[in-house]
């Protein structure tokens, strides 16, 4: 019998989600306490209970959707109730709206029986006020006893208060009294007719019982054929100690209008859209900047690589998103050496949270800014060079210079700790991460027979990214008349040199990492892919890459697999070492646009849309590795977390890689390199942004690509198929 503590499992929950609030239910909306079912909010559980009865009974479920950014409706019946036919006449919907700090719900009970159906509907409530690692971990926290305010129901721990309301007009009356029965009649029956004009009655009780600190709603309802009657109630959090919140005003970027031979691609871009909005956030003590949250429920926070990564893949759909992550981590820049926290003077942080993230097991402990990362501080200077050359305003790049030379800094002088010229990470905490690349799993970093390699690290991936952020950065300094730019052109070309020399394995194809005795990781990872495009490479040791991930080991699933399934490490359901990330796959595809790989970009890009299709056009963070001969379908990764930004923005990169518009704005010319022969037939995108001006961009089925709106100033080049 295993005693350890299981993390929950995520893969069949519904997620109603506005940052920083999020409802996760089952797909029949009740919000059990068991799991990680709840109302969250900016890292905390304030709902761990909602649960509908009818005469005592779960209705059944039919059906569910997710109509809208922060909207859930579920549909159940009643059949015990009504006439006697093999026919339902009594059906419930239930729609759940969640806003930054509320959430609220109608309950729609309606007959089509011969005469008036008269039930008892309640709602069983509950508060813990987990923190979110807890759940995470598995662990759980004491239920919170219910107290009334008002009349209203009410949960307060430290600074946060959780208060529960109906629309009944009745004043709520609650027993605190010890040992109380969940389900007991608690409160005074207020006997409040609602809807009389219609001929339905309704009688609303409030009840509470402090055994599970836990509360009840009832309401007796009378509901006449063909007069449905709608019971509303909500809940609203106050919490002065979150350390994020929901931005004000519409998303920072535009909404492009999709038409596509494959109508899945239309689907995953207008869900993928939807999510994006449900996942903007902004510092509560910095309201003016927005940025993506990483991903429900876990991640629902800043996260330096994984934020960095979402606003580059939306770069075509505009800079203010790209500008708003730039200066949010520029404020929270190191500037100082603390192994704990893991900053370092120039380094772009890692996650953000409200405490110290403590997950209790494993010895992981996270300070509240955590700077344990190897690669946000070269993809923020990557991501001010796309910025730039997308069309940001120069004011604003302007002032991220110091910000981007303090992270210059950073690669020479901390990031490369035993001074070989390759970044890479260890943990001296002993407290932290162990692994600091995106793949942070203690088990990521293996070697092609399955043992693990020991730190430091460094990764593969991380090299390329280094190489293109000076060579960024030269640019940037250059076009700004800083000095510098000759001196990280050298450390790019000599980056490339020593890399050739290290990492190029006798299989042709790159290792994953060097270890701590500078042996190559010989493991087959998709980490390699990230090279493409950076320039790091030839033309030539691109190619060798592209043949190395088309070997069905690799690309055989439904996405790019993140090891090779001829490797020991491999397993399908491994959070690294075999299943299919969506970014992942998604960063791979844009490195094969870029260098004119269009079959295996393609083929990927399948992948996605099948996974898509499995998941409702919600692509999950992660799913397994499975071939896709197994089942026809994609098998989820049942810890996965859905939304998750990085894989929602990754509809607008497929988008990208297919039409291939490469603007530079500042040199006045935009690169038209759609993907040879239009693998993926005929592609219309309209509302894309250069520099604030609206572009749309066609692809005809024969791969002839046409361009509009191009802001005056901007000339078109037409970059042949390589």
């Amino acid at each position: 019998m295993h005693d350890h503590r299981l993390q929950p499992l995520l893969h069949d929950l519904v997620s109603t989600v506005l940052a920083p609030t999020t409802a996760l239910s089952g797909t029949d909306g009740q919000i059990r306490p068991a799991g990680v079912q709840g109302l969250f909010h900016a890292d905390a559980r304030v709902l761990s209970q909602a649960g509908l009865l009818v005469d005592g009974r779960e209705p059944e479920p039919i059906g569910h959707a997710v109509p809208a950014p922060g909207v859930s409706r579920f549909v159940a019946l009643a059949r015990w109730l009504g006439d006697r036919s093999p026919d339902p006449t009594v059906r419930l919907d239930r729609v759940r709206r969640v806003t930054p700090g509320v959430m609220e719900e109608e309950i729609t009970v309606a007959s089509t029986a011969a005469g008036p159906v008269t039930c008892t509907v309640t709602l069983t409530l509950g508060c813990d006020l987990a923190p979110v690692e807890v759940v995470k971990s598995g662990g759980a926290a004491e239920p919170l006893p219910p107290e009334v305010t008002g009349g209203e129901l009410v949960w307060r721990s430290g600074g946060t208060r959780v208060t529960i309301h109906s629309d009944t007009g009745a004043s709520a009356e609650v027993s605190t009294e010890a040992g109380a029965e969940m389900g007991a009649e608690m409160g005074a029956e207020v006997g409040a007719e609602v809807g009389a004009e219609v001929g339905a009655e309704v009688g609303a009780e409030v009840g509470a019982g402090v055994n599970a600190g836990g509360a009840m709603l009832r309401w007796h309802v009378t509901v006449a054929p063909g007069r449905p009657v709608t019971l509303r109630w909500g809940v609203r959090v106050e919490d002065p100690d979150a350390v994020v919140a929901a931005p004000p005003g519409r998303p920072e970027w535009s909404r492009p209008q999709v038409q596509a031979d494959d109508a899945r691609l239309e689907r995953l871009t207008r869900q993928s859209l939807d999510d994006l909005e449900s996942l903007r956030l902004t510092e509560t003590a910095a309201p003016g900047d927005t940025f993506l949250g990483a991903g429900v429920p876990w991640f629902l926070t800043l996260f330096g690589r994984d934020s960095i990564w979402a606003a580059r893949m939306l770069l075509p759909l505009g800079t203010e998103l790209a500008a708003g992550t730039l200066r949010v981590l520029a404020r929270r820049q190191g500037t100082k050496v603390d192994a704990t926290s893991g900053e370092a003077p120039g380094k772009i942080m890692h996650e953000l949270r409200r405490h110290e993230f403590a997950v209790e097991g494993n010895g992981l402990f996270l300070p509240a800014a955590y700077y344990g990362t190897i690669d946000a501080t070269p993809l923020w200077i990557c991501l001010l060079h796309d910025a730039w050359r997308w069309g940001m305003p120069e004011a604003e790049v302007a002032a991220l210079l110091p910000a981007m030379e303090a992270a210059l800094g950073w690669l020479a002088d901390h990031g490369d700790a035993d001074g070989d010229g390759f970044l890479e990470y260890l943990d001296t905490s002993g407290r932290g991460l162990a692994n600091q690349g995106w793949k942070d799993s203690g088990d990521a970093v293996r070697f092609r027979d399955g043992s693990r390699a020991e730190p430091p690290i460094a990764l593969v991936e991380v090299q390329g990214y280094a190489y293109e952020a000076a060579m960024a950065g030269a640019a940037l300094l250059e076009a700004y008349g800083r000095p510098g730019a000759e001196r990280w052109r050298d450390y790019a070309g000599a980056l490339a040199e020593r890399f050739r020399e290290r990492f190029w394995l006798a299989g042709g194809y790159p290792a994953l990492a060097l270890d701590h005795g500078k042996r190559p990781v010989d493991s087959l990872t998709s980490n390699i892919g990230h090279l493409l495009g950076t320039g790091l490479l030839t033309p030539a040791e691109e190619l060798r890459i592209v043949r190395t991930l088309t070997d069905a080991s690799m690309s055989g699933g439904f996405g790019l697999r993140t090891m090779s399934a001829a490797d020991a490490g491999f397993s399908p359901l491994s959070y690294h070492c075999g299943s299919v990330w969506t970014h992942d796959t998604a960063i791979v595809i844009s490195g094969l646009a870029r260098s004119g790989h269009a079959d295996l970009a393609a083929d990927l890009v399948r992948g996605l849309l099948s996974a898509a299709e499995t998941f409702g056009y919600r692509l999950p963070e992660l799913h397994a590795g499975d071939d896709r001969t197994l089942m026809g379908r994609p098998v989820p990764y049942p810890a996965a977390c859905r939304p998750q930004a990085w894989s929602a923005a990754a509809a607008i990169a497929i988008l990208h890689a297919a039409t291939g518009l490469y603007p530079d704005v500042p040199s006045g010319r935009a690169t038209l390199r759609p993907l040879p022969g239009a693998p993926l037939g005929a592609l219309s995108v309209r509302g894309l942004r250069v520099a604030g001006s609206p572009v749309d961009v066609t692809l005809d089925r024969s791969g002839t690509a046409h361009v509009t709106g191009l802001p005056p100033g901007i000339s078109l080049l037409r970059d042949p198929p390589r």
